[in-house]
């Protein structure tokens, strides 16, 4: 897993906080403000006296041409090391990232920390997030980990599948390829989502598409970064949701398009652990789930009462896409 630090230098106490309940791996403080933070919580500190010292365990680098990409790369043996690169924001980082280690940067957002993180596919070891607003520092943290991790999986029993009509559903045409087991989490409530399978198989009849998952109805939410939901209705090119295959792993992909045509459609109700959860998908062979006992894809117009099919279990309750602790019923 990626570290994330949070720069809180000139000290700021409401950063530290919310990098201490975000989960963050340390926090940058003035040496005088190092106890400060411990007795706030448990969380390693980088200073002149902290858990990580400057000079001692971290240092900084700027990257202006090769003879500094070899200097960093023998500091990275035994230290972390903060890479700047002033002329270039990539292309540097992608030949230290293919030749070492032990690499941190510096991240003013999310979209700047994804793209630290996704170079070459390894990314970087970490970022540090500089921003000085500590709601946004939060909801970044948030985000880069449910990109960065496992999302627990239950199985779910399949208790009616029943056509209903007419309706707008979402393909939802992504910038990744993906492959067996690979989808995204769809659902008609916020407290379920089942796990869409991608149209990464072939078949007799279509070309797989495997940037594509033929999501739903347009109503249906969709799981993004941090937890966060949104409406399939409302994805446009750029924006992220999250990916997941069948042992629950996840990754970011990205909206390259969103299709919206009108199609016949199916219901499809289960039972979880969290209750009842439904969601509409399009009534077609290719538009698959995913079955508890084999990771494997079955169609959704094979479904049966009784077949487990794998889902995610969430605590209901959302105010624009965000978790929210308030009386909320969905049916």
């Amino acid at each position: 897993m990626h570290e994330i630090w949070v720069q809180a230098e000139p000290w700021d106490r409401e950063l530290v906080i919310a990098a201490l309940e975000a989960g963050a791996d340390a926090v940058v403080v003035p040496s005088e403000r190092v106890e400060r933070v411990r007795e706030l919580g448990r969380i390693r500190t980088v200073s002149e006296n902290g858990d990580l010292q400057w000079g001692r365990d971290v240092v900084h680098a700027e990257v202006t041409g090769p003879e500094d990409e070899d200097r960093v790369v023998l500091a990275c043996r035994d230290r972390k090391v903060i890479v700047r690169t002033p002329d270039w924001k990539v292309i540097p980082l992608e030949n230290l990232v293919a030749r070492t280690g032990n690499l941190m940067v510096e991240a003013d957002g999310e979209a700047e920390a994804h793209t630290a993180l996704g170079i070459l596919e390894k990314g970087v070891d970490g970022v540090i997030l500089t921003d000085r607003d500590a709601g946004r520092v939060r909801a970044v943290i948030e985000a880069l980990r449910s990109d960065d991790g496992h999302l627990d999986l239950a199985a779910w029993t399949v208790k009616r599948v029943t056509p209903v009509g007419m309706g707008d559903r979402v393909c939802v045409d992504t910038c990744s390829l993906m492959g067996p087991g690979d989808g995204a989490l769809v659902g008609s409530s916020s407290r379920g989502f089942f796990l869409i399978h991608s149209e990464s198989l072939s078949n007799p009849y279509v070309s797989p598409r495997p940037f594509r998952v033929n999501a739903g109805a347009v109503h249906a939410y969709v799981l993004g970064a941090g937890g966060r939901t949104r409406y399939l209705s409302e994805l446009r090119a750029g924006d992220t949701i999250t990916g997941v295959n069948a042992r629950g792993e996840t990754f970011p992909l990205v909206v390259g398009r969103v299709k919206t045509e009108r199609r016949p459609m199916l219901l499809v109700e289960a039972e979880g652990p969290a209750g009842t959860v439904t969601t509409i998908c399009q009534n077609a062979e290719t538009v698959r789930m995913v079955r508890a006992e084999s990771g494997e894809a079955v169609s959704v117009v094979a479904l049966s009462p009784g077949d487990a099919i794998l889902g995610r279990d969430e605590e209901g309750g959302r105010h624009f896409g965000r978790k929210v602790e308030e009386t909320i019923l969905e049916g």
